[in-house]
């Protein structure tokens, strides 16, 4: 049995809540520049980037979608496209065919719905095509400022690791933590738990010696746990020519960190 299976099974609702109210402090600590990586402007920009998203690296989607924005800057314009120039603008992000029609479908169904504007609402926007509920709460949290969590591959990882939840099923375990939070804190929370499984608590090899919330992790010691060998694996996609977030990433449990030089901030 997992040790995060056995941990829920013992733990009381007040004292898993209590803890993971204290690992999300501690995930605050260390990113406190979290927040949405796809680059965006307006919410229709949003909403097709996360549905670009799909089995590629946000970097990528965000070296393609000036493009396609510049070139199609309207619901309008995208739903009347022609295929194989966007073809040709999406190939980076792989099933470039597949995403050129959920681009240019859903678009249509903007037009035809909603005169081309993306609705506010997640019960209008997960009857659009190729929309759902992580999808939908991707865009009222970040271009909408409603409240919700995105519970993709790395948030469901983690929450099932930290023990807060059993559940596999995206829905149920949305409904599970968001009730453990108060609904301001869903968007950060979704996003600091995406910044640590995307950096620290990998899928096969978690950075366990380099987790600033090990104390309260019942799944410790599933991957490296020694702090240097952990610190190695640490992650940070960053873009050609990016500079590192201000503040920049965290230090290690334990680390003094000295002021960056010229050098370093440039480099």
């Amino acid at each position: 049995m997992p040790a995060s299976t056995a941990a829920y099974a013992v733990e009381s609702p007040v004292a898993r809540t209590r803890r993971a109210r204290k690992i999300y402090r501690a995930l605050v600590d260390r990113y406190p520049y979290a927040h949405a990586e796809l680059d965006f402007e307006t919410p229709l920009q949003l909403l097709l980037a996360t549905v670009l998203s799909a089995q590629t690296t946000d970097v990528m989607v965000n070296k393609v979608t000036p493009t396609l924005f510049a070139r199609w800057p309207t619901a309008e314009a995208l739903a009347s496209a022609d295929r194989t120039e966007m073809e040709e603008v999406l190939k980076p992000t792989g099933f470039f065919r597949a995403k050129t029609n959920s681009v240019i479908t859903l678009s249509q169904a903007l037009v035809e719905r909603y005169g081309g504007e993306v609705p506010g609402r997640l019960k209008d926007l997960v009857t659009l095509p190729g929309v759902g509920r992580k999808t939908a709460n991707v865009v009222l949290g970040n271009a909408f400022g409603v409240p919700g969590i995105t519970v993709d591959t790395h948030f469901g990882r983690l929450a099932r690791r930290f023990g807060w939840t059993e559940e596999t099923d995206p829905v149920k375990v949305e409904h599970e933590i968001g009730a453990m939070f108060p609904r301001k804190d869903w968007v950060m929370l979704s996003h600091v738990l995406i910044f640590h499984g995307r950096r620290t608590c990998h899928a096969r090899k978690p950075a366990c010696g380099a987790c600033p919330v090990a104390r309260w992790c019942p799944s410790y010691g599933e991957g490296e746990t020694d702090p240097v060998k952990a610190a190695k694996l640490l992650k940070y996609e960053l873009a050609p020519g990016a500079e590192w977030p201000d503040p920049p990433p965290g230090p290690l449990p334990g680390e003094v960190r000295e002021p960056r030089s010229s050098s370093e901030t440039s480099a």
